[in-house]
């Protein structure tokens, strides 16, 4: 994994005010607030009324008769509701209305599903803070945060949600929780420094505050420099409604294949109509054949089909915790050829890990990840394998506890006490033989934390133990000794530049890296009351640890499967590229690592050239996640994104598929079409793989309706030109039951079909390819050519014979049900013959196979079943003539088949 880390031309943020550019005087001065005093009412008012409320825009709701009637834009539902009108025109009252009934079923499921998809704009306004302290005319007061504007002087502290974006003008230990906005996997620490350099994303900007991020720690003063849709917030809100989702494959193939079919059945009319008029047949009559056409010419079965196999897939998905908010989106997950997938809680635990420790004499392992307190602490090299003093500092500065086996407080301080237990250590005795008398919270700008306790020294003697940990450039900026075996000894340059060697290499590792240290004060001497930070000089070093967010076992095999089925996997993460490159090795992630800021400053060609050779993006703000995963689309890949915060949310809605964690944000769920329960990364190549077969499944009911249609519009075109049962070859109720009998049971046969060998070693289907290949045309085209030969051939020899017209169209009906139950067992595979004991290996074929056989019988033998279709009773004679025609049909599909294997091991 190559890490490209540098920041040249990295790509300007949209036009702004760089508040944090400036020192906080230069932001009171430029709003004419004094942050000891805020704005007065009056003008607050002012601005409020010019500018409006700090608030997010929020997205007009569509009532539900427009949403209802929208369901009718569909080409299906257009010549269904056409066919209709037809029909009751011309008194086929029961076909009108079954029809009418069908176009209202399909935009009742539809609705459905689209009721299911909140707006992602308006969650994000629901996350808004309800309140915020100001400071106005010298007093503190708590107002609506809609009622904020710029200038507004706020009070932040632990606890509080930030109400609006400002700078930073007051802080003390300051800590908020950036990572629904930027992605970082820890609190970022605030201060009121001045920032210079290239133009820093969100994340880097440690002066300013942002809308709806929470305070973990400390207190600060903040003058509010956006409100409502000009904070970053806001500009992820208008990039959500910029963004449009993606009209998923299957839905664009029906579509087409609607077109294709409308459009030849009324080429075949008007063929019938001419020919019609011109042997002087009656208009009525011509408009019954017309019907009845148009009837068989639309897969009246196929949306209410495909919308159950797609259902049944979802329901199935929601076992293994992936719930589908869309049902197209089942389908979409079967082209996904690339997943750009967030690190942290995905990718890994979200649970830091001690895993190193290394003392200036000794180095340790720790074994165990996460938050589980099993595992333990070994000696790897040294001569002093006790390492409770090494480690102490993490344990007594501390304010987490560990409760029940989950950690409360700082995930970090919860790593080390975990640590702590591994080495068998007792934490809670500890404290209490350590009370704590004063505390140094940690601040961004000495970058430690420590507290003060009373202690006993090894001569017995009572002291003020000063225990702190904290980055390791700063401890070592203020060590004197370090530990060694009989207590301690100078720290000299030799050591200096063994720990900046040991922080070197456990960093290129990607693991974050703290130190501990430790210094005995003369109680006399000590002020709790007083300048705690003079006292953290002169420490004694004790310890370097390094900490890692460990990868999921089961995202190895995960990122491994997905290579095995040619799926690209990328890791975009808003922590540095160092942390995600090592995570990416140990993932077996491939490519190099570069900022978000340095892919975005490429240029259109060079993006395009350079993105089949990165594996992870760090460092991301939301604009570069949507510029990633357009960037793919434009090389042809179906993209996968998934995520938890609301910077996730516009490239979640861009995505083919989006994909969001169900412990993450409403904003984020709400944008993407998939949601993961479990958050975990195994469970989206396993949703891959169910959409793979579901998709397979659903073309070959393709295969097979598309087999039925070209053979309806072939039949009465060949009735029509050769006058075969005056054009009509099937009644409309004959026809309706073939599409809702005999189609719809082999459709979700054909739908619940098992996994076709070796489909995950497959290549994703290229985007914009289409079901209707040339193979599958000419399978179609020969097969139905084929199955309208041999029923015109029955039909017609029904006709010339003493048993009358009526007897060859019921034996031209009964072959058709037989050739049909052949046709459902070939389109299984496009290649692959059924003459092998696997065709059999799917009950659900079998016994509709068995049941389509039974009513091929039965409806011209049963007396209810002849007046519902009007078919005549058919002797054993004529009946084998039927099975003949089916066993024909086998022959010479086998024979097809036959032919495109040997040109396939031809080419």
């Amino acid at each position: 994994m190559t890490v490209r880390s540098d920041s040249a031309g990295r790509e300007p943020r949209a036009p702004q005010d760089l508040w944090y550019t400036r020192a906080p005087e230069e932001v009171a001065a430029a709003f004419d607030v004094d942050p000891a005093v805020g704005l007065s009412g009056a003008r607050a008012a002012d601005l409020l009324a010019a500018h409006g409320p700090n608030a997010l825009p929020q997205e007009k709701r569509t009532p539900t008769w427009l949403r209802f009637l929208r369901q009718y834009r569909s080409y299906m539902q257009i010549v269904l509701v056409a066919a209709a009108v037809v029909s009751l025109l011309i008194q086929q009252w029961t076909t009108g209305v079954l029809l009418i009934v069908l176009t209202l079923l399909n935009a009742v499921i539809g609705l459905r599903q689209e009721g299911k998809a909140e707006s992602a704009m308006n969650a994000l306004q629901s996350m808004l803070k309800a309140t915020a302290r100001v400071r106005r005319d010298g007093t503190e007061a708590e107002i609506p945060a809609e009622q904020l504007v710029v200038g507004d002087v706020v009070l932040i502290a632990a606890g509080d949600q930030v109400a609006a974006d400002g700078r930073i003008v007051r802080a003390s230990a300051l800590q908020i929780d950036e990572s629904a906005l930027t992605g970082e996997s820890v609190p970022a620490a605030k201060d009121v420094g001045t920032l210079t350099g290239p133009l820093p994303a969100p994340g880097d900007q440690t002066n300013m505050a942002f809308m709806n991020t929470p305070v973990t720690h400390g207190s600060g003063v903040v003058v509010v420099t956006a409100t409502g849709a000009a904070t970053e917030l806001g500009k992820i809100s208008g990039m959500l409604s910029a963004t449009e989702k993606e009209v998923p494959p299957l839905t664009k193939e029906l579509d087409t294949l609607t077109l294709w079919i409308t459009a030849a059945a009324g080429l075949t009319m008007i063929v019938m109509f001419a020919l019609g008029r011109q042997r002087d047949q009656a208009w009525d009559v011509l408009f019954v054949s017309a019907v009845s056409l148009a009837i068989a010419a639309i897969p009246e079965a196929l949306p209410t089909v495909t919308q159950a196999i797609l259902s049944v897939g979802s329901l199935n998905l929601a076992e293994r915790n992936a719930i589908v908010k869309e049902l197209p989106s089942v389908e979409t997950l079967a082209f996904t050829s690339a997943i750009n997938s967030d690190k942290t809680g995905t990718l890994t635990m979200n649970q830091m890990t001690a895993v190193e420790v290394v003392t200036p004499t000794d180095r340790y392992s720790v074994s165990g990840t996460g938050y589980e307190l099993a595992g333990k602490v070994h000696h790897a090299a040294g001569s002093a394998p006790d390492i409770e003093d090494a480690i102490l500092p993490y344990l007594v500065a501390s304010d987490a506890k560990l409760v029940d086996g989950r950690v409360v407080g700082d995930p970090t301080e919860g790593a080390l006490l975990v640590l702590a237990h591994k080495a068998g250590l007792d934490i809670e005795g500890t404290r209490e033989r350590l009370p704590r008398l004063a505390t140094l919270p940690f601040d961004p700008g000495y970058k430690l934390m420590a507290t003060f306790n009373a202690a006993v020294d090894a001569s017995g003697r009572e002291v003020v133990r000063c225990f702190v940990k904290g980055a390791v450039p700063a401890m070592v900026a203020r060590a004197a000794t370090a530990l060694a075996a009989d207590g301690s000894r100078p720290w000299d340059s030799e050591l200096a530049a063994r720990a900046e060697a040991q922080t070197e290499r456990m960093g290129s590792e990607g693991y974050r890296v703290m130190a501990g240290a430790t210094r005995d004060l003369d109680p006399a001497a000590f002020d709790p009351e007083g300048d705690l930070l003079a006292y953290v000089t002169e420490l004694r070093m004790t310890s370097l640890v390094a900490m890692v967010d460990p990868p999921r076992e089961e995202a190895r095999a995960a990122v491994a499967g997905a290579r095995a089925g040619h799926i690209r996997v990328r890791m975009v993460t808003g922590d540095d590229v160092t942390t995600g490159a090592a995570i990416a090795r140990q993932l077996g992630i491939p490519g190099e690592a570069v900022l978000g800021a340095d892919f975005a400053a490429m240029s259109e060609e060079e993006q395009l050239a350079r993105i089949d050779d990165i594996g992870v993006v760090g460092r991301v703000a939301p604009e570069h996640k949507v510029l990633l995963a357009n960037t793919l689309k434009k090389k042809g890949e179906v993209v996968a994104m998934t995520g938890d915060g609301v910077n996730d949310a516009p490239a979640i809605k861009a995505a083919d598929i989006g994909i969001a964690m169900g412990s993450g944000t409403d904003v984020a769920k709400n944008a993407g079409r998939m949601i993961l329960s479990d958050d975990n990364f195994a469970t989206i190549v396993y949703a891959v793989e169910q959409g793979r077969r579901i998709y397979d499944n659903l073309t070959k009911y393709i295969r097979f309706v598309l087999l039925l249609l070209v053979t309806f519009v072939l039949t009465f075109l060949g009735a029509t030109v050769f006058n075969i049962a005056a054009g009509e070859p099937f009644t409309p109720p004959q026809v309706l039951w073939i599409h809702f009998v005999v189609n719809a049971s082999f459709g979700f046969a054909l739908g619940f079909d098992r996994e076709s060998p070796g489909l995950m070693l497959r290549r994703p289907r290229p985007r914009g390819e289409s079901v209707l290949t040339r193979p599958v045309l000419v399978t179609v085209g020969l097969g139905g050519l084929a199955i309208t030969v041999l029923l015109l051939g029955l039909t017609q020899l029904g006709r010339s014979s003493s048993d009358g017209a009526g007897t060859g169209q019921s034996v031209a009906f009964t072959a058709f049900a037989l050739c049909l139950i052949v046709a459902a067992f070939e389109c299984r595979s496009e290649t692959e013959s059924v003459l092998t004991p696997s065709t059999f290996d799917s009950k659900q074929m079998n016994w509709v196979a068995l049941a389509q056989f039974v009513l091929a019988v039965l409806v011209t033998q049963m007396d209810g079943f002849r007046r519902l279709l009007g078919t005549t009773e058919i002797d054993a004679r004529q009946f084998g003539s039927a099975l003949l025609a089916a066993l024909v049909l086998l022959l010479l599909w086998e024979l097809g088949k036959l032919l495109a294997r040997r040109m396939t091991r031809g080419t």
